[in-house]
């Protein structure tokens, strides 16, 4: 594989439902009578963990899936759900989505921030949007937003947030018990932020996290949010649906954040469908799209067979200049874990059990507080 500044090909894993199938719930193995248990995630996740897997995401949406009352309708909060995994995991890096459209950027920094506690500075934060009618009314609020609304008001948001993370610095703390004094005031700091969609005075009420700021990511693949992935985002999620359209984006997403002065991470999005061998895929995908009533589209590239054949296109994407990972997303999630820990990953770069931060195992570092 080539060489990479993080040092590793990255892989993560989409922790959606049971899958980004929304039928999957119906195969035998989906273990979809426990979908809404601790049990079901902590088994998953871990497995994931103990097998190097990179990263875990945790989709998440203010709106009902729209499939159809015959798929997977519900789902849990991906941050409570990370904050339940801090305390089991001890290397994969926890990813949950946090909307922002109809969410204060002021509970989600101290929500994230916690998680980067709880977990030893292993969280990060992907940033999503509600830009639909019926999202809205959920809320009250304020009316429908369109696509480029959304996302700016998302680069508003981040920015809010960002402040806040630094809004305490790295040795505010001091508890002096001699003296009775526990914080060092002149080191809390106002972040002041007026913008066209929040006004937030700040200080946050929790310190400044493990790793000072927790690592954004951004799913570029829509187009609305390509600038805001190149100028806040560290882990940048594209599509593709073969390996050179991957490769030429990954170029230009590294040349666009460069031109920023910006280092980031371009995460390839892989749709996958695991079984014993090409033929057996082929028919759980068949049974799948009967259920559905229609043919399955893929998010990205799309593979289907065997572990040995994942593991070789992970190999030949490892090999392309500007890729710097993957994440999978298994169309069969309970299925395909326990086949990717343990018989993909450690066929990769060797990864260590534990380690530091997530952001210095990434190979970023770690950020200078923006009021120190």
């Amino acid at each position: 594989m080539s060489e990479r500044s993080s040092g590793a090909f990255l892989v993560g894993l989409e922790f959606e439902g049971t899958g980004a199938h929304p039928y999957s719930w119906r195969r035998e193995d989906s273990r979809a009578e426990d979908l809404f248990t601790p049990s079901y995630w902590v088994d998953l996740v871990t497995a994931a963990d103990r097998g190097g897997v990179d990263l875990a995401f945790l989709p998440d949406s203010f709106g009902l899936q729209s499939e159809g009352q015959h798929a997977v309708r519900g789902r849990l909060e991906a941050v409570a759900t990370a904050a339940r995994l801090s305390a089991v995991t001890s290397r994969i890096g926890l990813i949950p989505t946090a909307t922002v459209t109809h969410t204060e950027p002021f509970h989600i920094s101290k929500a994230v921030a916690s998680i980067d506690y709880s977990s030893a500075g292993r969280a990060g934060w992907q940033v999503a949007v509600s830009d639909t009618a019926e999202q809205a009314s959920l809320f009250g609020r304020k009316a429908v937003q369109g696509p480029e609304s959304a996302w700016e008001e998302a680069s508003e948001a981040v920015e809010v947030v960002s402040r806040l993370w630094d809004s305490w610095e790295d040795d505010a703390e001091i508890r002096d018990a001699a003296s009775g004094r526990f914080i060092d005031r002149d080191k809390l700091h106002y972040i002041d932020f007026e913008g066209k969609n929040f006004s937030v005075k700040g200080p946050s009420i929790t310190p400044r996290s493990p790793q000072g700021q927790p690592l954004i990511a951004v799913d570029a693949s829509r187009p609305e949010a390509r600038e805001l992935a190149v100028a806040r985002g560290d882990l940048i999620r594209i599509s593709a649906t073969d390996l050179g359209e991957a490769n030429a984006t990954a170029k230009l997403v590294h040349a666009n954040a460069a031109a920023l002065g910006r280092s980031v991470r371009v995460l390839l999005d892989v749709d996958v469908l695991l079984g014993a061998d090409r033929g057996a895929a082929d028919d759980a995908l068949a049974e799948l799209e009967e259920w559905a009533g229609a043919p399955y589209a893929p998010h990205s590239l799309f593979y289907r067979g065997d572990s040995a054949g994942l593991t070789v296109l992970l190999r030949e994407i490892g090999g392309l200049a500007g890729v710097d990972g993957v994440v999978l997303r298994p169309l069969a999630l309970a299925a395909a874990v326990e086949k990717i820990a343990a018989d993909v990953v450690p066929t990769l770069n060797p990864r260590p059990t534990t380690g530091p931060t997530l952001r210095e195992r990434l190979g970023f570092e770690l950020p200078v507080n923006q009021f120190a």
